[in-house]
């Protein structure tokens, strides 16, 4: 087995084990129970200390679980609150417009779907709840890299190639940076078969208490279906959309 699974899999071994031993535990005690070699057990804690995953207590003889577990776990309850909350308003923009509608994430440089509601046609998008996209390929993408400053955006996409999927594909960090700046101005982002030729998107920022992009929101409809006014519809409904889930997360505009 891998050395780094392998040890992965131990540090998820100590959680769960002290998930049931919330009153902590010693060292030899997790040794013991989980049959972890005193050699590296030694390294494994502390490392799983020093990111804040265990904490050890003053005396240094008990560990219990650390702060990043609790952060994580607020991050779990926060995404099934984001859907719950979602899920009605992007029923009713579909009922509306009769096309797909999801809900994504910003995770690293992709956004992750965490909600998708699918219109009744015969020709629909292809995704589900649980998949990662590249950001700079979709318009639900371009608005969660909208909400990140400029040094945040360059410092995730240092080394990385731009994977282009079609011929309208954004293909360098210098394309996006210009790409973002006319989302931020404009308040929404536009995919032209950018991940999926022959699929036009329309994405929109919602946002949180402290006024940050938590979360963004799309329609997407295939380009033989696009029109004009169908585009107005698109925005004008995710708009009002996005701003009563953002109203939901507690945003108030101008305060």
């Amino acid at each position: 087995m891998n050395q780094m699974v392998k040890s992965a899999g131990r540090a998820l071994e100590v959680i769960e084990l002290l998930t049931r031993r919330p009153r902590g535990l010693s060292f030899t005690e997790i040794c013991e129970e989980l049959e972890l070699p005193k050699s590296s057990g030694h390294g494994l804690l502390a490392t799983m200390v020093r990111r804040g995953f265990l904490r050890l207590d003053d005396a240094g003889r008990r560990y219990t679980l650390g702060i990043r577990v609790w952060e994580a776990g607020q991050a779990y309850l926060w995404a099934i609150d984001l859907e719950r909350a979602a899920k009605p308003i992007m029923e009713a923009i579909r009922d509306d417009l009769n096309e797909v509608v999801q809900l994504a994430v910003l995770d690293g440089t992709d956004n992750v779907y965490v909600a998708k509601v699918d219109p009744d046609q015969a020709l629909v998008l292809a995704s589900r709840v649980g998949a990662r996209i590249p950001a700079h390929t979709t318009a639900l993408g371009k608005v969660l890299l909208a909400g990140l400053e400029e040094a945040e955006l360059r410092r995730r996409f240092e080394g990385r190639e731009f994977v282009r999927f079609t011929r309208t594909t954004i293909a360098s960090l210098a394309d996006l940076e210009v790409e973002l700046a006319g989302v931020r101005r404009g308040g929404h982002a536009i995919d032209q078969g950018e991940y999926t030729a022959g699929v036009f998107c329309v994405g929109v920022p919602v946002r949180d208490h402290n006024g940050g992009v938590r979360a963004g929101m799309s329609v997407s409809v295939p380009e033989v279906r696009l029109t004009p006014a169908l585009r107005r519809r698109m925005l004008h409904a995710l708009e009002k959309g996005a701003g009563e889930l953002s109203a939901h997360l507690g945003y108030r505009p101008g305060f």
